[in-house]
């Protein structure tokens, strides 16, 4: 039903997980997707490979390079003529106690998670305002609403980037411009495979979902796409929350 047509997708980190799941989705809805990774090419050939119609065109972009970062949006932008739909999806999760973490583990996980996010989005946001139209949608986590214990960095990025949707949604509102963001619980990813072998903890953690299942990279896919399509032209500014109602924050 939902069929973005002449729409131009920019996805980040969508060589795995749910950025994957995102560049099927969108593929499928018929939009022109492009998806950036850093470093695995394989999984972004294989990626480009499964998907015989309307093949997505993937890009290698340091999210910690603000100007590898300007270039390839330029490019970008230069070669398809705009970005239509930003999906900011791309971020690092990585354990650290909070009374022993270095500086170095702190900021790589806000340069990325964070300012990367912003990097991206201000050079889009470009090309947004001159067409007057623009979908944003920033991939959170309930993490951001809540905190994380032994995930202080990680918390903090995601709660940033939450602040971030909100400003954004005010400030560019008025040039046809919607940001808004999906904020997963659990998901089982290439990221949270490790954590998530351990049986004992798995079985806790969905115990603490009321729908007693840990969420598939798909799940975050689908409420991605609605908040890109026309169903949700009068969103903005909105933490949509995908966690089989683990966290009851609006």
């Amino acid at each position: 039903m939902i069929n973005l047509e002449n729409k131009v997708v920019l996805i980040t980190g969508g060589s795995r997980g749910i950025g994957a799941a995102c560049v099927k989705l969108f593929c499928q809805a018929n939009a022109k997707v492009i998806f950036t990774f850093k470093n695995d090419v394989n999984a972004a050939a294989k990626l480009v490979n499964q998907i015989e119609e309307n093949s997505p065109f993937g890009i290698r972009m340091s999210l910690d390079s603000e100007a590898n970062i300007k270039l390839i949006t330029q490019r970008l932008i230069k070669e398809f003529k705009r970005i239509d739909i930003l999906i900011n999806n791309a971020g690092i999760w990585k354990f650290g106690e909070a009374d022993k973490m270095s500086l170095h583990d702190w900021e790589e996980t806000l340069k990325i998670n964070l300012t990367g996010t912003f990097l991206v989005t201000r050079e889009v946001l470009k090309s947004m305002k001159k067409n007057k139209f623009g979908r944003i949608i920033n991939i959170s986590s309930t993490a951001g609403q809540r905190g994380e214990a032994f995930y202080s960095h990680y918390a903090a990025s995601k709660g940033g980037m939450i602040s971030f949707t909100k400003s954004l949604a005010v400030e560019f509102g008025k040039f046809n411009i919607t940001t808004n963001c999906v904020a997963p619980g659990w998901v089982l990813t290439d990221m949270s495979k490790d954590v998530l072998s351990n049986k004992e903890y798995r079985k806790e953690v969905e115990n603490g979902i009321p729908l007693r299942r840990i969420a598939k990279a798909e799940d975050i896919a689908g409420p991605t796409l609605f908040l890109a399509s026309d169903f949700a032209k009068h969103i903005n500014g909105e933490i949509l929350n995908v966690n089989g109602g683990s966290v009851l924050i609006g």
